[in-house]
């Protein structure tokens, strides 16, 4: 279940993210700040959990991967090296799940 917080508040991460560079209203401001309200309680409650260095570690590696490709798909420009830099970020981010249990499982 901590995992599911941590996938869900990188999400609405990458949301968040991606719309600092857009929001140009007071109402799209407040959509903002409250989804970074809701992304930080869930991984708040995903601390719990999971070590905290852990959970951060891929609370931001999917904001980081997922921002990225939101940015790539809005028209930003991308390099083959970026790309490939992401990638090594993504295996790091991999392993880091996979070696990491909730608290009270089996290693």
């Amino acid at each position: 279940m901590a995992w599911t917080l941590v996938i869900i508040a990188g999400a609405l991460e990458i949301i968040w993210a991606s719309g600092l560079k857009y929001a140009s209203s007071t109402l799209e401001w407040i959509g903002i700040v409250a989804l970074i309200a809701i992304s930080f309680t869930l991984l708040i409650q995903a601390y719990k959990r999971i070590q905290v260095a852990i959970a951060y570690t891929v609370f931001v590696g999917i904001g980081t991967i997922g921002t990225y490709a939101i940015g790539v798909y809005l028209g930003e420009p991308y390099s083959l090296a970026q790309i490939l830099f992401l990638i090594i970020l993504l295996t790091g981010i991999v392993g880091m799940k996979l070696s990491t249990t909730e608290e009270g499982e089996p290693n």
